[in-house]
């Protein structure tokens, strides 16, 4: 007699459908679906996950623009929303992959899920630190300041430093890099609260409420009276041009991403780029799947670090699949309290 599968309840986040503008609540809604918790015999390298975190990160806009060519859709119509996480596996057809290992990569907001994309995941060998720091500070946005700031930026002790959105999951991290390095460092943050955690518990030299700021020329120009080395910009727009005024002769700009130029319907011109040529500037952007090779390398220079508290991390962790929404909004909308991640279920 054919055994008869067993499927379990699957609670999801669904998309309502294509949006142009940041996510909120209302885009996303609730449904309950069936799935089991074994593969079939033709999943050909599939694994079934049990999703245990799931990261909120900038990127997570659905905008479905003609001109511009996204990665991947992390809104698509009444389809579970995707994005990073940190998963434990139930059952695998990958060769790499088997039954209680812990991974993270990109998966779908829902408890359970059948990941067919196992290129994306990494398997996660250390577990003396907290398993939701695969979401952030060892995880993608760990690895984007990693790249960013070492091989990007190339930079030097004693260099000037400015950090855009600092307080952010990628920030956080390149500032804390930047001061064990040896470089004077200045970040920019959304509130007074944010800007103090900078100064106190990240160690920066100095750090601005941009929303306060009615120049950013002229606060860059007094941080930075004798110019800026390294800009690591997440930001874009005014930010970026005011910036690019107060650099120093070959100066490195690091383009990470341009938060406030995403979902404006006439991205802002910068009036300023002849700077570029006379102060021999290098800009450059660069996206983290092209470092990945670097992990192993990125985890050496990192866990140390974290095991002897040199480098912090500050989190806001909403819980329950159910505040997945209200954790989204709230990290576009700068209400979350550090890097924004959503626990699902425990180990």
């Amino acid at each position: 007699m054919a055994e008869v599968e067993e499927l379990v309840s699957n609670k999801q986040v669904l998309a309502v459908g294509y949006i142009t503008g940041n996510p909120t609540q209302a885009d996303m809604y609730f449904h309950t679906s069936t799935i089991s918790l074994q593969l079939p015999p033709e999943a050909s390298d599939a694994v079934l996950v049990k999703n245990l975190y799931l990261s909120c990160d900038p990127y997570m806009r659905g905008s479905k623009r003609t001109d511009r060519k996204n990665l991947f859709y992390s809104f698509s119509p009444d389809s579970p929303i995707i994005g990073y996480g940190v998963c434990k596996v139930l059952d695998s057809k990958h060769p790499d992959f088997k039954k209680g290992d812990l991974v993270w990569g990109v998966t779908k907001w829902e408890e359970y899920s059948v990941i067919t994309m196992t290129d994306s995941l990494i398997k996660i060998e250390h577990k003396d630190v907290p398993l939701s720091y695969y979401t952030g500070l060892l995880g993608m946005p760990g690895m984007t300041a990693y790249a960013g700031f070492y091989e990007v930026g190339i930079p030097k002790k004693g260099d000037y430093v400015f950090i855009s959105s600092a307080f952010g999951a990628v920030g956080q991290l390149v500032g804390q890099l930047a001061k064990l390095m040896g470089c004077y460092v200045v970040g920019s943050a959304g509130s007074k609260d944010k800007v103090e955690i900078l100064k106190t518990k990240f160690g920066f030299d100095g750090a601005f409420t941009y929303k306060e700021e009615q120049d950013l020329n002229a606060t860059l120009k007094k941080y930075f009276p004798e110019g800026i080395d390294i800009y690591f910009d997440n930001v874009g727009g005014d930010m970026f041009e005011a910036a690019l005024s107060n650099m120093r002769r070959r100066g490195r700009i690091v383009v990470a991403g341009m938060i406030s130029q995403y979902n404006v319907d006439e991205p802002k011109g910068i009036k300023n780029l002849v700077d570029i040529v006379f102060k021999q500037i290098k800009i450059e952007a660069f996206i983290v799947y092209d470092y990945y090779h670097l992990y192993p390398k990125f985890l050496d220079t990192i866990l140390p670090y974290v095991r002897e508290g040199k480098i912090t991390y500050v989190e806001d962790i909403a819980e329950g699949l159910e505040n997945g929404p209200a954790a989204l909004e709230a990290m576009f909308t700068g209400r979350s309290g550090g890097k924004q991640v959503v626990l699902v279920a425990h180990e």
